[in-house]
């Protein structure tokens, strides 16, 4: 019927406009903070010999996170629309994730496996998870789970290509454009996926 397909077709564009709340945007940037990090630790720990060199300049792979966070935090500022900004909170919590991992080297000027990060690590984690709770538990699990499985394909897909920075900073260019662009396929399912239930007016 054509009122029930127009009728399906807006409940469904309402449902991918639904704003998060606070809480739920901090509970995916903590949530992509720690898949970051996790992941940017295991790497370093598994290649402790592996890194980019030139020029005599040492990249090491805080610069990406710098640049995630930049670029994550500025789109957040102008971007509108809800999934966009949650978009923005995943890139802005890989990008703290890639830099929190390199805080103790940061702070020491040059020890990586100082203590410090290990410290900073759990104290974003436990005051972070303690806040974004208390403030409104109900809240956080309807914006995270929530959330359309084409949005957390498309969120899915961005966290792979985030984490393709560790390959890149790692001097292991043919694996980081691998995941490079494995991240972006994924997410451009999600959102064809998203575009064609939009189309069809699916609930």
């Amino acid at each position: 019927m054509p009122g029930s397909v127009g009728q399906g077709s807006v409940e469904k564009q309402e449902e991918e406009l639904r704003e998060s709340t606070p809480s739920g945007l901090s509970f995916l940037a903590l949530l992509s903070f720690v898949t970051s990090f996790v992941a940017a630790r295991a790497f370093a720990t598994l290649n402790p010999h592996v890194v980019v060199v030139t020029s005599g300049i040492h990249f090491h792979h805080f610069w990406y996170g710098l640049i995630m966070v930049v670029a994550g935090g500025w789109a957040g500022i102008v971007l509108a629309l809800p999934t966009h900004k949650r978009i923005c909170v995943v890139i802005f919590g890989l990008g703290t994730g890639l830099i929190g991992d390199e805080v103790g080297l940061l702070l020491t000027f040059g020890d990586y496996n100082s203590s410090l990060t290990f410290f900073f690590f759990v104290i974003v984690v436990t005051v972070g998870s303690m806040v974004v709770l208390l403030i409104d538990r109900k809240q956080v699990e309807k914006d995270v789970i929530g959330l359309a499985n084409h949005e957390r394909m498309l969120l899915a897909g961005l966290v792979i290509a985030g984490v393709s920075a560790l390959a890149f900073a790692a001097d292991i260019y043919a694996a980081g454009v691998a995941i490079l662009f494995a991240g972006f396929a994924v997410a451009a399912l999600g959102a064809l996926w998203r575009r064609k239930k939009i189309g069809r007016g699916s609930p």
